[in-house]
């Protein structure tokens, strides 16, 4: 689609605010959602600063010229495990966490300094549409199942009824989509239809919920109103926290694990995390490249790779340190770019400078905590959409009566589609880098000896 805004333009102060909210809505599940699945006490709003840190670090790298924003990484999970489970006490493996994020920002910086010297042609290559463009297809088509998981339920209350869920996740799908189909080119409602769709179905599911409290029926609560109370007011009472609360920041904890850390222990963290940021590098790549055929530049070239990923790597071990999560490239970033038309680095550097200060505003960060499910599971269904349909109209470009690129798409397109990813000890590689690695070989493998079809 045509942007409305481009990297360089810069909206409007109120409009500026409402598209960063957008943006800060698409990523915020997502970010959040690492360390409560690591748990070990680690702190989402941490987390979410941690982000915004890093996206800041990034785009200094990129000289403000990728309009990406970046994100707890989930392929990281089982290294964060580690951390712990090879851990003396919670604060070395807070400690861990730091060293696991410094050592996979040093992969990217070693890769980066590589890539300086010898360009970026040779990835071209090894990488082209072809490859490129269904890996890009499934990076959205791999997180389909979030989306549709999420639609149907609300965590916080296991007997939810599926289909109220259904129905507060589909209209907030329809709101979104209608505000971006039928709203007036350059209006708001173009380019904000995800903030407006989360209102009307968070609206819907505290419309169920209160039937649902005043008629005792559990079936109807899909929104967690206690939690949401409890968390606005901590103490029961008006107090500074009600307003205002300092994260737990990973670093503080960290501090109290230097005496207990052995050589033997960083080893482990060491294996745990450096293969991983081998097979992010991979994603790493197909983000970039489905980005720049988003604003017609192409980012491996300008900036430059090399910028690309120290940025990644650097802002990684930023938000390591304050959130205890290194961070990535987020998809539902870029699929908000696609979706809104609006490419305005201005707007990503708000977003981070937003989620630096909503850590901070206790009333704001509780609100955001309570969007159900199901309402993040309707937007996520356009955004994950976008992802897979930007890379489709990559292979667009490609000859597909020509059987070498037939069979270089299909075995991608299988492969991520089919979840497959091989697991050695401790390191997975992950469906997608599964899926592009098999790209690869089978790309060069039917390109050895070029003839007539």
């Amino acid at each position: 689609m045509k942007l409305v805004y481009g990297v360089k333009d810069k909206p409007k102060f109120g409009q500026l605010i409402v598209f960063a909210l957008q943006q800060l809505l698409a990523i915020m599940a997502a970010t959040i959602a690492v360390p409560a699945i690591i748990g070990n006490g680690m702190s989402s709003v941490a987390a979410l600063f941690g982000a915004g840190v890093g996206t800041i670090v990034y785009l200094l790298f990129t000289k403000f010229k990728s309009p990406v924003f970046l994100g707890s990484s989930f392929a990281f999970l089982g290294s964060m495990g580690a951390a712990f489970a090879g851990a003396a006490s919670t604060a070395v493996g807070y400690l861990g966490l730091i060293i696991g994020a410094i050592l996979a920002g040093l992969v990217y910086v070693i890769i980066a300094i590589i890539v300086k010297f010898v360009g970026v042609n040779w990835l071209n290559k090894l990488m082209p549409a072809v490859v490129i463009g269904p890996t890009v297809a499934i990076i959205g088509l791999s997180l389909a199942g979030n989306a549709v998981g999420d639609l149907q339920k609300a965590a916080f209350n296991p007997e939810a009824s599926v289909y109220v869920c259904l129905a507060c996740g589909l209209i907030t799908l329809i709101v979104t989509m209608l505000c971006s189909v039928y709203g007036k080119p350059k209006g708001m409602l173009k380019m904000i239809p995800f903030v407006i769709g989360i209102l009307a179905g968070y609206v819907a599911c505290l419309i169920f919920t209160l039937i649902g409290k005043s008629s005792g029926n559990a079936a109807l609560m899909v929104l967690d109103i206690d939690s949401f109370v409890k968390g606005l007011i901590p103490d029961g009472v008006v107090s500074i926290k009600t307003f205002f609360a300092v994260p737990e920041f990973t670093f503080l904890t960290a501090l109290g694990g230097f005496s207990e850390i052995t050589g033997e222990y960083i080893g482990t963290i060491a294996v745990a995390y450096v293969p991983v940021a081998f097979v992010v590098f991979a994603e790493h790549v197909a983000d970039h490249k489905n980005i720049s055929s988003i604003i017609e530049t192409d980012l491996l070239e300008e900036p430059g790779l090399h910028r690309t990923l120290l940025g990644d790597g650097i802002g990684s071990m930023a938000g390591a340190f304050f959130g205890g999560c290194p961070n990535t490239t987020y998809g539902e970033s870029i699929g908000c770019v696609a979706i809104s038309g609006n490419a305005s680095i201005v707007t990503i550097l708000t977003t981070a400078i937003m989620a630096i200060v909503i850590a901070f505003l206790n009333p704001f960060a509780v609100f955001l905590a309570s969007i159900p499910n199901c309402v993040m599971g309707g937007v996520c269904m356009a955004l994950y959409g976008f992802i897979a349909v930007s890379g489709l109209k990559m292979v667009q470009k490609v000859d597909l009566e020509d059987n070498r690129n037939l069979f270089v798409v299909s075995v991608i397109l299988i492969a991520g589609i089919g979840g497959l990813s091989v697991s050695f000890g401790k390191v997975t590689i992950t469906t997608i880098a599964c899926a592009l690695i098999l790209g690869i070989i089978t790309n060069v493998i039917l390109n050895l000896k070029k003839d007539n079809k």
